[in-house]
């Protein structure tokens, strides 16, 4: 019979990542990575072997670890994911990570910030800055119901509230003002090269037009509306489109303008005060 080690080697041998495949083992089996390398040479039943291979397998075609495992961590938080919802990446920590920064700050001064989180997916930033700052009323838009119902049985799991709107961007936002609005748009080319290797993740949270700044842009144009005085727009972009989105602000009256760098040191987020 074969032992948790085989399984493994076996994986790897297969082009698996070692993480990846410890963390699909302890997966199958509802066993921790240190668990797992204490207990290596331990048989693993047929069956269990099988359910492993499985999973194996669609990792070798490209789907994400977050969707096999059915969870992501995010900013100290265990997220539910899915097909429905694009995996929350670490670098989109800097994003929340600024915005507690000015609520604890530039915002300090205002009893219960409103915030507003454009584009939700999972929930991951609304959750994580409600998670963190208890005092923000937090709201969170997405276009996609799936998306959205995702997100609400996040909040529910965490007992996090947050209001939960369906529709594009500022639509479902109509007449209201906050005084601190973040988003993580698609900001993707359509012709870039690296889109192949995110096919299994919806194709609407990814992509934006031939420059990757279309949502960017629309987000940007309607800050104006649905801004409190003095309010602030953080928005999360590629690595190549700082500038690009710097000068998207200064047209639109922001000043304050900064970028900041992502995990890797890449310009990741850019935003500004009105």
């Amino acid at each position: 019979m074969s032992t948790l080690q085989d399984a493994l080697s076996a994986a790897r041998a297969a082009g698996l990542d070692r993480l990846d495949a410890q963390l699909l083992l302890g997966h199958v089996l509802g066993r921790s990575r240190a668990w797992l390398l204490a207990h290596d040479d331990e048989a693993l039943p047929a069956e269990q072997i099988a359910t492993f291979e499985a999973l194996v397998a669609r990792r070798r075609e490209g789907e994400p670890v977050a969707y096999l495992l059915g969870e992501k961590e995010f900013h100290g938080l265990l997220l539910q994911v899915d097909a429905r919802v694009l995996v929350p990446r670490p670098d989109t920590e800097v994003l929340v990570d600024w915005a507690l920064e000015l609520l604890r700050t530039e915002l300090v001064a205002v009893r219960q910030p409103t915030v507003a989180d454009l584009g939700t997916g999972s929930g991951a930033i609304a959750l994580a800055v409600r998670h963190a700052f208890q005092a923000a009323a937090v709201t969170a838009t997405d276009a996609s119901a799936e998306a959205l119902a995702v997100a609400r049985a996040n909040g529910d799991r965490l007992g996090l509230t947050v209001e939960w709107l369906q529709g594009h961007w500022w639509a479902p936002l109509a007449g209201r003002r906050f005084d601190l609005v973040l988003s993580n748009p698609p900001y993707i080319r359509e012709a870039d090269p690296h889109r192949a290797a995110l096919v299994h993740e919806p194709r609407g949270a990814l992509a934006a037009g031939a420059s990757g700044l279309d949502d960017l842009q629309r987000i940007v144009a309607g800050a104006a509306r649905h801004l409190q005085p003095g309010g602030w727009l953080l928005l999360e972009h590629g690595f190549d489109q700082g500038a690009d989105v710097a000068r998207l602000l200064t047209d639109a009256g922001f000043v304050g303008i900064e970028t900041r760098g992502d995990l890797a040191g890449l310009p990741r987020c850019t935003g500004g005060h009105r």
